[in-house]
């Protein structure tokens, strides 16, 4: 397995793992793959694989269905490996695992917007405040919170909100695991804003978090404007569904 793909892998898992541990509910991280049998934060998998194929996987997935989960829980098949089919999944998306070289960093930031102020969140009235930007952004009318204070607490995380004015406009997550940096959650409020704020704050985590390269996924037209900014696609992903979509 190539090591790029296999540290993306790992730091999107010990995210997910982080943000439900934040709400009391941590998963259980085996050799093969990660899973949690409690209700997760929605947008959250109940279980990520680590490794391609196994027959652990399988078994312990088909546990998970007997869980009494809510419907609509998501395994996100880290490596586009299984046929979930016979147990009861319909596949939701599928993206591509990225990989931004540090030495890449700083030519991607050069397109940054040099109007937008970014800040790390540090408190969690702010971080109320950013969330509820990334729901307007996402147009989510779910009130739940998802990112609750104790991810301030941890030195590997860092949440960005980028603020014109006095108000926020754009935020983006980062977090440190296993060598590298995850970008995540990038949002903006408009469209027009999208490009300058992914620079922004891929440069921004790059100070944060120096000489370490960045990774994430992405699909689509997004995964389209992070390869002309610089970032190598290195490998495929397959989000899968449970049940019906809540």
């Amino acid at each position: 397995m190539e090591t790029r793909i296999k540290q993306a892998v790992r730091n999107n898992a010990l995210w997910c793992h982080s943000v439900c541990h934040a709400h009391g509910r941590p998963g259980e991280f085996f050799e093969e793959i990660w899973i949690n049998r409690a209700p997760v934060p929605r947008f959250y998998p109940n279980a990520q694989t680590l490794a391609e194929r196994s027959s652990r996987q399988i078994d312990l997935i088909r546990e998970l269905t007997k869980q009494g989960l809510p419907s609509g829980w998501a395994v996100k098949d880290s490596f586009a490996a299984l046929d979930l089919t016979t147990c009861g999944f319909t596949p939701l998306f599928d993206a591509q695992w990225i990989y931004l070289p540090p030495e890449r960093s700083s030519a991607v930031g050069s397109a940054s917007a040099p109007e937008l102020r970014w800040d790390i969140v540090r408190a969690d009235q702010m971080l109320a405040e950013w969330e509820r930007a990334w729901c307007e952004a996402n147009h989510d009318t779910n009130l739940a919170r998802v990112y609750l204070p104790a991810l301030l607490e941890d030195r590997d995380v860092a949440i960005l909100a980028a603020r014109r004015g006095e108000h926020i406009v754009a935020g983006a997550i980062g977090n440190r695991a296993d060598g590298v940096v995850g970008w995540s959650n990038l949002f903006v409020k408009q469209v027009r804003d999208l490009p300058g704020c992914a620079a922004g704050s891929l440069l921004t985590l790059s100070k944060i978090f120096p000489g370490l390269p960045l990774v994430g996924y992405q699909g689509g037209d997004a995964l389209r404007g992070a390869l002309s900014a610089g970032f190598e696609a290195i490998g495929p992903l397959r989000v899968w569904i449970f049940g019906s979509s809540p």
